[in-house]
């Protein structure tokens, strides 16, 4: 017979919970009461959709979180939109070239409001080891990114890591603006 003060490891307590709204916890009054803000920032947060979108080698590694080995599912993320119309996420793996840079862009003002961009991988964020004229420095000089994910190429748990903290962002009302101009414009002003 099993001791009653001891629980099992994955049994669920009342100590057990996920901040979704600001200081509510299970078994308490007022959930429907929160600000609308808040459940409006709950509902992004469980619903994130990334636009199906890859430029290098790190695009094999987001790949490979979509499918049922790492289950990006788990995080509200596994519907990988083929438009950006109907994606409210861009995940930017791999190089970035000069010559791609208007497309990225042109894709990111395609989304509709809200939306949020994860850098993956080294050449993503800084060019990496492609000190070339043809590699962009950093997928921020195009558009505004709100989480940059290192690695060469990143490894799914760490694409994993990267959701879930673009999650905490959006929940806590810290994700960037998504109406901010990138740091540097295509026409040069």
């Amino acid at each position: 017979m099993p001791d009653p003060d001891k629980r099992m490891i994955n049994a669920p307590s009342m100590d057990d919970y996920r901040p979704y709204i600001d200081g509510w916890r299970p078994g308490q009054q007022g959930i429907l009461m929160g600000k609308l803000d808040q459940i409006l920032r709950l509902a992004q947060t469980n619903s994130l959709w990334p636009m199906t979108f890859g430029l290098a080698c790190c695009a094999i590694e987001m790949m490979s979180t979509g499918a049922a080995r790492f289950d990006m599912a788990r995080f509200g993320a596994e519907v990988f939109r083929a438009t950006p119309r109907q994606a409210d996420v861009m995940i930017v793996p791999g190089r970035l070239s000069w010559k791609m840079a208007p497309v990225i862009r042109e894709l990111w003002e395609q989304m509709p409001h809200p939306k949020w961009c994860i850098s993956m991988g080294a050449c993503a964020s800084c060019g990496g080891v492609f000190q070339t004229y043809s590699i962009v420095h950093g997928v921020d000089q195009i558009v505004p990114v709100d989480i940059y994910i290192p690695g060469c190429p990143p490894r799914p748990e760490a694409l994993l890591d990267g959701l879930i903290k673009l999650q905490n962002k959006i929940r806590s009302g810290r994700a960037k603006n998504p109406f901010a101009e990138p740091a540097g414009r295509m026409d040069g002003r």
